[in-house]
């Protein structure tokens, strides 16, 4: 153990800079830039980077090779998670959240500035978008663990659950911002100039987001839990050797506690606006390679539910606000029954969406199945993302906390997150326009975490300050 430049409060005292409202904007900025950043890019994957950076192949092949830079991010998570995990449990939160915010701001915006696969970029371009993407991947590794401690560890008692849920908000209002944006400039743009320059847009504006969030954090203090670990020189020398010395069990059950909410989220937002915007018939998607100039494979065809673009976003939306409802919804449930037993029973129903998948993603059903299936998804994805601030973190003491539960989280994202949507559209290919297979594939995830549940203790209870190893 060693000491940390910190200082010490005495037991029972609050940090008299962290008032409710700077830890509810300080926590919610850095995911609602999270998510604004991650889904951002999944939307640019599916309406503009096959085109841009991947000119020469065909129309499937590009969109599954913008899907693989877009898992990459996943891959950098656990390595941001080690990174920034050390520093926010040996010199603290603050510091570190500030650090991952800038690492994710500018890597973001700088993909707002990357040239088109052509003349001498046709190689650069797109391994400077993977660079980027695994900038962003470090960042976020270390970013969502931080904000979770930051709501929960300056939470009343009894209310951890409910403060969790302000940095949970950031994921539906980050994809609320960034769908409003996409849908708004290709409202007003035409192709051609989304293509050229509106796409851009988006990354280049997260730049005054990070700006705020920036000087927020700045402004905080340490946690209680944080102090008293420097306090009683229990600051770990190495903490994710401590880590995985002494807590691998909980990190294990953390990881798969996550699998089916990752699933979800991704199958949700960047596999169904692939799938649900794709031709219904051949002959559309014909007269759209006709109007691309490319040829047509009609043997190779594979339907989707054929939905127009904007009117997708519209349903995600829509979709979205149900998402932040229910994620609101989830942290006073989460107190009033434990965390434990209410994420099992989200999980169930989890596991029965995706049995039921097919009766609402399939080609010929239309905008109103869609709608209704994004409707009740993303409300199960509020109803488990919410808890999730409160439970992982739970589930370590206080001078492993950072590293334990960002390392959870993150090495969950690998593989719950990073081949969902990869997964889903080598799925909808082999079985030809069928979704089915996508549905059993979240069940099986669903069934996953509902074993690693069973297996997990209850955590409510538990004091975060007093818990120290």
């Amino acid at each position: 153990m060693s000491s940390s430049a910190a200082s010490p409060v005495a037991p029972g005292s609050a940090p008299s800079a962290n008032t409710r409202g700077r830890v509810i904007f300080a926590s919610l900025i850095g995911t609602t830039i999270e998510f604004y950043d991650f889904y951002a890019y999944a939307a640019a994957s599916t309406l503009v980077f096959p085109k841009l950076f991947f000119p020469n192949a065909t129309d499937i092949n590009a969109l599954l090779s913008a899907f693989a830079i877009f898992g990459v991010a996943f891959f950098a998570r656990p390595i941001g998670s080690v990174i920034f995990g050390h520093f926010g449990d040996r010199i603290g939160r603050k510091g570190t959240l500030v650090a991952s915010l800038l690492t994710m701001g500018i890597a973001t915006f700088l993909i707002g500035f990357l040239p088109p696969a052509a003349g001498g970029w046709v190689v650069l371009a797109p391994l400077a978008l993977v660079l980027l993407r695994f900038a962003q991947g470090i960042a976020l590794g270390g970013e969502w663990s931080g904000a979770a401690l930051l709501a929960t560890e300056n939470a009343p008692a009894g209310k951890r659950a409910i403060w969790g849920t302000f940095p949970q908000l950031g994921a539906p209002i980050g994809l609320i911002l960034s769908n409003l944006i996409f849908v708004a400039l290709q409202s007003w743009l035409t192709p051609q100039q989304f293509i050229d320059w509106g796409w851009r847009v988006p990354f280049i504006l997260s730049a005054v987001i990070v700006a705020v969030g920036l000087y927020v954090r700045l402004k905080l203090e340490e946690s209680q839990s944080f102090q008293k670990v420097v306090a009683e020189d229990k600051v770990a020398k190495v903490p994710l050797a401590a880590t995985f010395k002494y807590h691998w069990r909980p990190v294990l059950a953390g990881t798969f506690i996550m699998l089916a909410t990752y699933v979800l989220f991704y199958l949700m937002t960047t596999f169904t606006l692939s799938y649900g915007t794709a031709p219904d018939t051949a002959a559309k998607a014909a007269a759209a390679a006709a109007k691309a100039g490319k040829a047509f494979n009609e043997a190779a065809f594979v339907p989707g539910m054929g939905i127009d673009k904007g009117l997708f976003q519209w349903l995600l939306i829509l979709g979205a606000v149900f998402f932040g409802i229910f994620t609101v919804v989830s942290g006073p449930l989460a107190e009033k029954f434990g965390r434990r037993k209410f994420l099992l029973w989200v999980t169930g129903g989890i596991l029965v969406f995706g049995l039921v998948w097919s009766l609402m993603f399939a080609p010929g059903l239309g905008a109103g199945a869609a709608g209704i299936g994004l409707v009740v998804g993303l409300s199960l994805m509020g109803l488990t993302f919410g808890p999730m601030a409160a439970y992982l973190p739970e589930l370590f003491p206080s001078n492993v906390r950072y590293t334990g539960s960002a390392v959870a989280y993150n090495l969950s994202s690998v593989i719950g997150a990073a081949p969902a949507s990869f997964v889903a559209i080598a799925l909808w290919q082999a079985a030809h326009g069928s979704t089915w297979l996508v549905g059993l594939y979240l069940g099986l995830a669903a069934v996953l975490t509902l074993v690693a549940l069973f297996l997990t203790r209850e955590t409510a209870g538990d004091d975060f300050e007093d818990n120290v190893a």
